[in-house]
């Protein structure tokens, strides 16, 4: 029936905006910070760019995944890993999501050319390349012939987008580039969304290793993968560390940002290492990581704004 149809925010699977939206308030706030001044106009259009890219890589690697055969075996599709099966139920859906897709990408460009207009010259080779890395990515994380996810790489492209390209972007929407600020939190928002993914993996590693999907966990196995899962945490947690009581003025307010690692990760991490091979169970970790996710992009934005106010 038409009304069981996914809508055009379930099709980008709006939820994980997320993702790019703590990156993008991350940039903002220490460009800002750094500078001085906020650009309100840079701003809008930046959040535009990077709102329509995200669209576009969750509805391609939608696709992907079905037309490749990943979703049509995952026995263990959850809110937290793996498609959204919506080509599965409504094969007929394929054009459109193909025109989501594609749409995604034209508008994410018109904010670019906005973004461009509002942003000093020097910025412009700046904004067209990571525009078109992005676009690339989104694409080409699962689509044919590239295939970033099967060759071990799509974890790279996941943490470089969501970690130091989104934050750059915004860092350029206020007219700053590389400042120490800006570089030393570029990490911070890729690990932590990469951390999902990574979770996802090994939730799916089946599925993905049947469909020939050979990302970082297919390769290494689920065993030696949990320890990949904690390195990463591991690895955000210093950064925020340094970030804090080193690089930042003020920067012992964003250490509130490792308050879900003292709560969560403890528990999660204790499922994942026991159950490791089980998909089930790993399910219930899927689900306190992305709470982590969550709860550390919000405080590392109140944190950074406390500092903008203190400045």
């Amino acid at each position: 029936m038409a009304a069981d149809k996914p809508g055009l925010f379930a099709l980008m699977r709006a939820p994980f905006f997320s993702s790019i939206f703590a990156p993008l308030l991350v940039g903002t706030l220490l460009a800002v910070f750094s500078r001085g001044e906020f650009s309100l106009a840079g701003f809008a259009a930046m959040l535009v760019m990077g709102v329509g890219l995200h669209a576009a890589t969750n509805v391609y690697n939608d696709i992907f995944d079905t037309l490749q055969g990943t979703d049509r075996i995952n026995l263990h599709r959850n809110d937290f890993s793996g498609g959204s099966g919506f080509l599965i139920a409504h094969p007929e859906l394929l054009p459109r999501m193909y025109r989501v897709a594609r749409n995604s990408l034209l508008v994410a460009a018109v904010a670019a050319l906005a973004l461009m207009a509002v942003s000093e010259r020097r910025f412009w080779p700046w904004l067209i390349g990571l525009y078109l890395l992005s676009a690339f990515f989104s694409k080409f994380y699962t689509a044919a012939p590239v295939k970033l996810a099967s060759r071990g790489l799509g974890e790279i492209s996941v943490w470089f987008a969501f970690g130091p390209m989104a934050i750059l972007v915004a860092a350029i929407s206020q007219n700053t580039l590389f400042h120490p600020y800006i570089v030393s939190a570029m990490p911070i928002t890729g690990l932590s969304t990469s951390s999902i993914l990574w979770m996802g993996q090994m939730i799916d590693l089946q599925a993905d290793s049947s469909a020939g999907k050979r990302g970082m966990v297919a390769r290494i196995g689920s065993r030696r993968g949990r320890w990949g899962f904690l390195l990463i945490h591991l690895l955000l947690i210093a950064n925020i560390v340094v970030l804090g009581l080193w690089v930042l003025p003020h920067g012992r307010f964003i250490l509130a940002a490792l308050i879900p690692y003292l709560l969560l990760l403890p528990r999660t991490w204790k499922i994942v290492y026991q159950f490791h091979d089980q998909p089930d169970r790993l399910k219930a970790a899927a689900a306190w990581n992305v709470q982590i996710h969550l709860l550390m992009s919000t405080l590392l934005v109140l944190g950074l704004g406390t500092m903008l106010l203190l400045k």
